[in-house]
């Protein structure tokens, strides 16, 4: 069992603004200068505690605004003695040393495994209770690999950390266009593989253990009483009563029928070409997509720069933009930069907390 399956979750004092951790990511891409806008930017309502090379983030956040004042506290000293508690007007930052200088857009393995460590400094910090959730900037999976650590992704390592046999991938955010438009949440059935694989890697047992984890997470973490989940079919048209393939039938509609029978409102196959339309989708609170690309262009065209990548099923709120480390723009400079993704990451953690509370009590 993981630490954080032992402690839970600590009690936030009403008088304290609730505390999160910030990983601050690839130090070459935009992932720092992110971090520190977004913490900054919310100081009043979150105590977002970056997890970085301090030294590297007070001078990148004097380079932003000489305001920002950035106070480095060792991982030991957290360990021996806790969090203390910072007032708004200083972000304060966990020091994991970096192995190498920084250069904006370049990567360098000598920074792979502090990366990684920023990750488990997270992680222990939640089951600590440090922290209530922990809140991702983008990192670079090839540096870590280069580093010398297999590494798929941050959904597959905080599995791993965590000792979570299945967590989902679900992408959410505000789309841009109806102004009175309802969130959107896109799962995936899979997530990083070729497709090829997707079918083989669909069955009734594995649509099960992830509706399972889409309808609790929405109970207990999103604080839905009674979630709808609409499915997208594998094949066009949801196989056209298998004509286009027997996926929905041989597997899909079987699962969802003995998911009803669990008590989860989970509906389909609908053919995904038509499935994302408001008429279907305000009466859903999540759309279980079958694969990445059949269900995460929508999503994105509709949210992008407001998405947020969520990871279900573990016992820990983990949540992260929805865009990758961005070194070209990281190396052009600071200041073009879009962080609206990053406080929208932090903002859904601290709602995903609030709910947690609510359905502990």
């Amino acid at each position: 069992m993981s630490a954080t399956q032992q402690t839970g979750r600590a009690a936030v004092p009403p008088s304290r603004r609730p505390v999160v951790a910030v990983t601050t990511g690839e130090p070459a891409g935009i992932g720092p200068e992110i971090s520190i806008r977004a913490a900054w930017s919310m100081r009043e309502r979150v105590n977002a505690v970056l997890i970085g090379d301090a030294a590297f983030l007070a001078m990148t956040a004097a380079d932003i605004d000489p305001a920002i004042r950035v106070s480095a506290l060792s991982l030991q000293a957290v360990r021996n003695g806790g969090l203390p508690h910072f007032g708004p007007n200083v972000l304060c930052a966990i020091d994991i040393p970096l192995g190498a200088h920084v250069k904006p857009g370049v990567l360098d393995q000598e920074n792979g495994r502090a990366v990684l460590a920023t990750l488990d400094a997270a992680i222990e910090g939640v089951g600590a209770g440090w922290f209530e959730a922990v809140v991702t900037a983008p990192l670079q999976k090839s540096t870590i690999n280069d580093a010398g650590v297999p590494f798929s992704g941050h959904t597959e390592y905080f599995a791993d950390r965590t000792g979570t046999p299945r967590v989902v991938m679900m992408l959410a955010g505000q789309p841009h266009f109806p102004a009175d438009a309802a969130p959107l949440r896109v799962a995936l059935a899979t997530t990083h593989l070729p497709l090829k694989d997707v079918s083989s890697a669909i069955t009734r047992e594995s649509l099960a253990e992830i509706l399972d984890i889409i309808d609790r997470d929405l109970r207990l973490k999103f604080g839905i009483a009674a979630p709808r989940i609409l499915v997208t079919g594998l094949n066009p048209h949801a196989g056209e009563n298998g004509y286009l393939g027997r996926e929905e039938i041989d597997t899909i509609t079987p699962a969802l029928e003995a998911a009803r029978a669990r008590g989860i409102d989970a509906r389909g196959p609908y053919p995904a070409d038509t499935l994302f339309q408001p008429k279907y989708l305000q009466d859903a609170d999540c759309v279980l997509a079958m694969y990445h690309d059949q269900g995460l262009p929508v999503l994105k065209h509709a949210t992008f720069g407001r998405g947020v990548n969520i990871t279900l099923g573990l016992p820990l709120i983990r949540t992260s933009v929805d865009h990758g480390t961005a070194l070209d723009l990281a190396a052009q400079g600071l200041g073009l930069a879009d962080y609206a993704s990053m406080e929208e990451a932090i903002a859904s953690a601290l709602r995903m907390a609030e709910a947690s509370r609510k359905s502990q009590q």
